[in-house]
């Protein structure tokens, strides 16, 4: 084994303290041998999350019409695709979907709605509501709901929310590129605001935007920074209609590369492949779990369809894990 890459994987275990620079030497180093760096990562993994997959869903609770100007979206008011567009569904449909994701398989299930925030309190009740019912089922409820000020976290928290779930997109660096409708500061202290309720906390970005591997390496630095606990990598599935649509698609082993260099950079935490997984790795999409994924988004997304539950328990078990 290169004995660069020995002594990275020895201080990722050791130390947890992969910088900026190991991260690019990392990159230089799987560029060479993609599948050296994959089972040193798989080792890395392991050493912390064991051989167990986790599973989470979510529920599109609320599309369309947002207005927010991010280029990757198919949700954005700003830009004409044939996403649906609906009000918030009743806390009794977003329940049976969770009843169902559970009984696939899915241990965590997440409410996702559109827009900067939510303002309805006759939203929120309803939102209240599906927390408590899903916390019934015994399945994890996680919100994916916009921006928070510090009472919204704290009655999330009452209400019996697990996890909140709001992505940086991409890194500071490269924000301004992705979206101006709002701060990157703003998606900072939503992050901020979630943990100081006692929430924990799920964000990441998305890879294939047009960012390089220093982007990719300068948000994992960040998220290290924020102390998050589940780091989604999505994957850009071009959307007719958006300004990224012609974006050239990130090849199978660059994905699997930054998914390896995540788990360098942030060893002990979830690293979770979503969005366009699929669609992107292909025949490849097993080697994830290789690369250091701990956890998987299954079923379908927001506007896009995912994998069939029962194909991703499949795939775990075909390599020797297991799901919670």
């Amino acid at each position: 084994m290169d004995s660069t890459l020995t002594t990275l994987t020895d201080k990722a275990i050791s130390t947890k303290e992969i910088d900026t620079d190991d991260a690019a030497a990392l990159y230089e180093i799987g560029k060479k041998t993609p599948f050296l760096l994959m089972a040193s990562a798989s080792q890395i993994r392991e050493h912390f999350k064991g051989s167990t997959i986790s599973l989470c869903a979510i529920v599109n609770a609320k599309s369309g019409v947002c207005p927010e100007n991010c280029r990757f979206c198919a949700q954005s008011a700003h830009y004409g695709t044939d996403a649906p567009v609906y009000p918030l569904i009743s806390s009794e449909e977003i329940i049976e979907k969770g009843h169902t994701a559970f009984e696939a398989g899915a241990r965590y299930f997440g409410i996702v709605t559109s827009g900067t925030r939510i303002n309805s309190q006759e939203e929120w009740k309803e939102i209240y509501k599906a927390i408590t019912g899903l916390n019934e089922i015994g399945i994890k409820p996680c919100g994916s709901l916009g921006m928070l000020d510090d009472d919204t976290a704290r009655n999330l928290k009452e209400a019996g929310l697990f996890r909140y779930h709001h992505n940086l997109e991409t890194s500071r660096s490269f924000f301004d590129n992705i979206c101006s409708t709002h701060a990157y500061d703003e998606d900072i202290e939503t992050v901020k605001t979630a943990q100081r309720a006692g929430l924990s906390v799920c964000s990441g970005g998305i890879i294939g935007l047009g960012e390089t591997m220093a982007h990719r390496i300068e948000l994992a630095m960040t998220l290290k920074e924020l102390d998050v606990d589940s780091i989604p990598i999505n994957v850009l599935n071009a959307i007719e209609g958006t300004p990224l649509a012609r974006v050239p698609a990130l090849s199978p082993i660059e994905i699997l590369l930054t998914v390896a260099i995540y788990r360098f950079i942030l060893p002990d935490k979830e690293i979770k492949l979503c969005g366009g997984k699929e669609k992107n790795l292909r025949q490849l999409l097993p080697l994830a779990i290789i690369a250091g994924s701990s956890s998987f988004m299954t079923g379908n997304y927001l506007t896009t369809l995912g994998r069939d539950t029962k194909d991703d328990l499949e795939m775990i078990r075909d390599l020797g894990c297991e799901t919670t």
